[in-house]
């Protein structure tokens, strides 16, 4: 079998964690995504691994890039998953992966994944996702999820889910992490379906926050914060100029207070 899973260092990382983020489906308004990009940056993350790309995707699908380097000259960049380490301010090691949902093969890709953690003496896990839901834009997101730990779900306060169908790879692995004995907590931002803008800040705060809490790891959030609240503001003169738009909010409001 072809080695797919390519680590470029061999760290020795202490009571380590695993955060794991897919563009695509599982990423609505690039919540999820840019959340796991904003763990990475807060340790400062240093390439550890990433999975070859022709196992995993449709490249019709999700085309390479082009860029334009400095020189001249121009490099071809492949959509693939990228897994980052670093440190919590207290020694526990963090890897991140990010990166587009596997197109093909993702019992492979899944033990691929495994392989990682497994390799990283990975303890625990925490899995972002984010939906399109009827919620109302300006209210606080909520953060559903689950936890493979009930007392982890209550500390979290997180809100159940009972959903069921079509799932992604957050889904596909987070199942296998529990199998594999590691603990695991998924968690899904709620984004209202009706604002067509993207990246979404304030779902990516909600899921910074929820996995900072669970992590035991402060983070300085102000960045995003700043981001979310303007963003807000944007979307608020964006519902004020449309009437039907405007209308719509009123009676999700409605419905909410009559829950």
């Amino acid at each position: 079998m072809d080695d797919v899973l390519r680590f470029h260092v061999q760290p020795e990382l202490h009571d380590a964690s695993l955060l794991l983020a897919f563009e695509g489906w599982n990423d609505a308004g690039e919540a999820a995504s840019s959340a796991g990009r904003f763990f990475a940056d807060a340790v400062q993350g240093a390439r550890l691994a990433d999975l070859d790309p022709e196992t995993f995707y449709d490249f019709t699908v999700n085309r390479p890039r082009v860029h334009q380097q400095s020189g001249g000259g121009r490099r071809i960049e492949w959509p693939s998953v990228e897994f980052r380490y670093g440190a919590l301010c207290d020694g526990r090691g963090l890897v991140v992966g990010v990166g587009p949902e596997p197109h093909l093969r993702w019992r492979r890709f899944t033990e691929e994944v495994m392989e990682l953690a497994r390799r990283c003496a990975v303890r625990r896990a925490v899995l972002l996702g984010a939906f399109l839901a009827d919620v109302v834009y300006s209210r606080p997101v909520r953060v559903s999820g689950s936890s493979s730990e009930p007392e982890t779900a209550l500390e979290l306060a997180l809100e159940p889910s009972a959903y069921e169908g079509p799932t992604g790879i957050v889904g596909v692995l987070a199942e296998r992490l529990r199998d594999e004995g590691v603990e695991v907590v998924s968690l899904w931002a709620g984004l209202p379906h009706y604002i067509e803008a993207s990246p979404n800040p304030r779902g990516a705060l909600a899921l910074v926050q929820k996995a900072s809490a669970f992590l035991r790891m402060p983070v300085d959030d102000a960045p995003l914060r700043e981001a979310a609240a303007e963003f807000e503001e944007h979307v608020s003169a964006l519902v004020a100029s449309d009437p039907a738009l405007s209308e719509y909010v009123r009676a999700l409001k409605k419905r909410e207070f009559a829950q």
